[in-house]
């Protein structure tokens, strides 16, 4: 891409990488991972400003509130966790049946979803509660559940990997280990519409800024962009190695892509063959426009910040990477 790009290397949790995300004003980065410490860090140079120390199980996705005052988690230990980001208080817990793959704040934050897995012999599921100012009234009743139909009409129903809500709330966008994309009319609780543009699983989605479109990362080789509101295949981006994560610049047109071989057969293969790099693209020309290298691990997540100076990997290996990019990228014109 002709840029330098100097990361800083965030090393702050043991094990491997799960999800990283920016607040709204992009100051602060939120990562998990399996080592059931969720974790905050400055942006600007990547001090660690604290955990949040409770969950029993890997924590798969986090998410914060459009103030920077409450964080909210999902762990493998079947709970999803509400956290007063400056204290690292625990303010409430969710209990589920199993683990919790997704979490989200609603637009507004009167409302959150969190994803049930397919573990312990339960369906996998999307529900959404009520939050309420007052936490001592605040009950882990879902008001709202939503049930996948199996893709093949049998029992066995695909986990659910991520979903987000839609613009007002109206809808919820989900994708899952059958490659399906689907969309949920919340007010009904039923599905509206589904799509399978996918080989195999999908791994993860994160929307564009405006939330016109979306991006999904999957293993069979390609992260896709969607309409949203039709759900329909823009543009397809592909690799030769799995994909764990994808997401949109807010500042250009510009979508990077991540993954690599799978984590079972790292060891014996080395971070050039594993293909490791976070990957740019052209979103509209689908052109590759460069690499940003330096994990020793699949790339499992992905975020731009808000303003699209900055993004952040987390990775099999334990690390976060942390680019800030610099004016040459910001004023770079694309050919």
């Amino acid at each position: 891409m002709g840029t330098v790009i100097k990361p800083l290397l965030l090393k702050g949790h043991t094990r491997p990488l799960t999800k990283v995300c920016y607040n709204r004003d992009g100051d602060l980065l939120f990562s998990c991972a399996k080592d059931m410490k969720p974790t905050a860090w400055y942006v600007d140079n990547g001090e660690r400003l604290g955990t949040y120390n409770g969950h029993e199980g890997a924590v798969w996705d986090c998410d914060v509130n459009f103030s920077s005052t409450r964080l909210l988690t999902g762990s493998a230990d079947t709970s999803a966790r509400l956290w007063d980001v400056e204290t690292g208080k625990m303010l409430f817990s969710f209990k589920h049946k199993s683990g919790v793959r997704s979490v989200r704040f609603a637009h507004g934050e009167r409302m959150c979803l969190t994803v049930q897995d397919n573990t312990f012999n339960t369906q996998p599921a999307i529900f959404i509660y009520n939050l309420q100012d007052d936490l001592s009234t605040q009950s882990d009743i879902p008001v709202r559940t939503f049930n996948p139909p199996s893709a093949s009409g049998g029992d066995k129903t695909a986990k659910i990997n991520t979903a987000l809500w839609g613009a007002l709330n109206h809808t919820i966008i989900s994708c899952d280990d059958d490659g399906i994309v689907r969309q949920w009319d919340v007010e009904h609780s039923k599905q509206k519409a589904q799509a399978q543009e996918h080989k195999r699983a999908i791994a993860s989605m994160q929307f564009s800024k405006d939330q016109t479109m979306f991006v999904t990362a999957s293993h069979d080789n390609s992260a896709k962009l969607w309409d949203t509101k039709t759900l329909k295949v823009l543009k397809t981006y592909t690799s030769d190695r799995p994909i764990n994560a994808a997401a949109i610049s807010p500042l250009k047109e510009h979508v990077i892509i991540g993954g690599g071989q799978e984590a079972m057969n790292v060891t014996t293969t080395s971070a050039k063959v594993g293909h490791f790099e976070t990957d740019f693209f052209h979103m509209v020309y689908m052109d590759f426009l460069g690499s940003v290298k330096g994990h020793f691990g699949p790339v499992h997540t992905l975020a731009f910040s808000p303003d699209g100076t900055s993004f952040a990997s987390g990775s099999e290996d334990g690390y976060i990477r942390l680019h800030h990019l610099d004016k040459t990228y910001q004023n770079m014109k694309d050919k």
